[in-house]
């Protein structure tokens, strides 16, 4: 290790509080504008079929559930994949595995232009979560490679804001698609649509490739001071944590509550993601471009909420109510959406504080598992959570598309998320404070 060759003025520089400030804001501005952008095209391949909905389900004659069950379906493969691919980025490294997650999963959204059936949507967005298993719970683990715990969860809400950075700027992207490109070289709106968005994802696994380091010793942007304090607050870290056997992570009764709370917060999550064009429209909105506008103004708040609680939860060193306050939040939310689904504006209001409270729960949640999980150990527990918590990510589109074609209304399926946010924040408060307030 470098740190040992130091002299004595190398490592009484490294521990100045100015120093070491310099030192991570170096590391932020070369991984989190970076990671932040990968997942902006991640999460907006997996999420535009929420627009191209507004037409698809008419050309191919498809029902809400039927559209429910392919929107969901997506987190099958993605469950069935994510902890091996994880354990496999663990040990070739993210940058090789990262690359290669990025341009399967760009070449495959692109593919959904092909779709013609219930299906073929079914098995082209059943690959599409298997091209993408690993990459979310993989940079979450990236993470934990540089940053200590009392620096991660604002780390991980900037990075996150990917979510909601993804309505501001692909809603109204989508909409402009959906306005401008159908009937261009005979073909229809919905597959401009996959085929625009599924490029940058190409475009960015190929960068991953060249930009990456996959740790603090392979980054040659770092000095040799620098490196040396990042690896022993690293292994500072790690010292006070558990490099579970993939064995024990599975029989971990923490690993199991964990995924149970992100499995509720992903239910309000995805109920979100894949239906607020559709409740938009409800209200009697009808244009896709003023549609994709307006659903940029919930994530525009979200981005803001996810960072400020984020900095607030780590200056405090305090997670559960953090995660519970929010939690609640956008459990009234989503009810006060369906009550004043006919209001505009009321409407957009209400899913405006859903939006911010679901999003904000997301980056704090994953300062919970991470303060008491390393090594291989997190490699899989990391994405044994992910994995089933976004199994919600199958059951929310499936409910709420099945409860509308039931009641002819989202507003049952609105209910339901948000009683789910609800269970989630009284699991958090079940967690003991000895676990993650660090």
């Amino acid at each position: 290790m470098e740190t040992k060759s130091l002299g004595a003025h190398e490592e009484a520089r490294t521990v100045t509080p100015s120093f070491e400030a310099a030192t991570y804001n170096k590391v932020g501005w070369r991984l989190i504008p970076f990671l932040l952008l990968c997942y902006v095209v991640a999460y907006l391949d997996r999420v535009n079929v929420g627009f191209a909905k507004l037409q698809m389900l008419q050309d191919l004659s498809l029902s809400e559930t039927v559209y429910g069950l392919g929107a969901g379906i997506f987190f099958i493969g993605y469950f069935l994949f994510e902890v091996p691919s994880n354990v496999i980025l663990h040990r070739v490294g993210a940058r090789i595995w990262i690359a290669r997650i990025m341009v399967t999963w760009g070449v495959i959204s692109a593919a959904m232009m092909f779709v013609t059936s219930a299906t073929s949507f079914y098995v082209v967005r059943f690959l599409l979560g298997v091209a993408e298993a690993g990459f979310f719970p993989g940079i979450i683990l990236y993470l934990t490679y540089w940053y200590p715990a009392e620096r991660r969860a604002r780390m991980t809400a900037l990075f996150m804001t990917a979510i909601a950075l993804s309505g501001v700027i692909g809603g109204p992207f989508s909409g402009w698609i959906m306005h401008s490109f159908g009937g261009v070289g005979g073909l229809k709106d919905w597959q401009w649509l996959f085929i625009l968005e599924g490029l940058p994802s190409i475009v960015m696994g190929i960068v991953t490739f060249f930009y990456l380091d996959d740790r603090i010793d392979h980054a040659k942007w770092l000095t040799r001071e620098e490196k040396a304090l990042l690896e022993r607050n690293m292994v500072a870290e790690n010292a006070s944590k558990q490099d579970l056997l993939i064995g024990a992570v599975f029989a971990d009764p923490r690993v199991w509550l964990m995924s149970l709370i992100y499995f509720c917060f992903v239910m309000g999550l995805y109920g979100v993601s894949f239906w607020l064009p559709t409740i938009i429209k409800a209200t009697g909105v009808k244009d896709a471009l003023q549609i994709g506008l307006l659903t940029a103004i919930p994530f525009g708040f979200g981005v803001v909420a996810m960072v400020l609680v984020s900095r607030s939860a780590d200056h405090s060193r305090e997670r559960r109510w953090h995660i519970a306050i929010p939690a609640l939040l956008g459990a009234g939310g989503l009810v006060l959406s369906a009550v004043w689904g006919q209001n505009t504006v009321l409407a957009m209001a209400a899913l405006t504080l859903a939006t911010m409270g679901i999003l904000t729960t997301l980056p704090l949640f994953w300062s919970l598992p991470t303060a008491f999980l390393a090594g291989t150990g997190a490699a899989a527990g990391i994405a044994l959570i992910n994995s089933l918590g976004n199994l919600a990510g199958f059951a929310s589109p499936f409910v709420v598309g099945w409860l509308k074609d039931l009641t002819q209304s989202t507003n049952a399926g609105m209910y339901l998320l948000a009683a789910s946010m609800v269970l989630g924040a009284l699991l958090t408060l079940s967690v003991p404070t000895r676990l993650v307030n660090k």
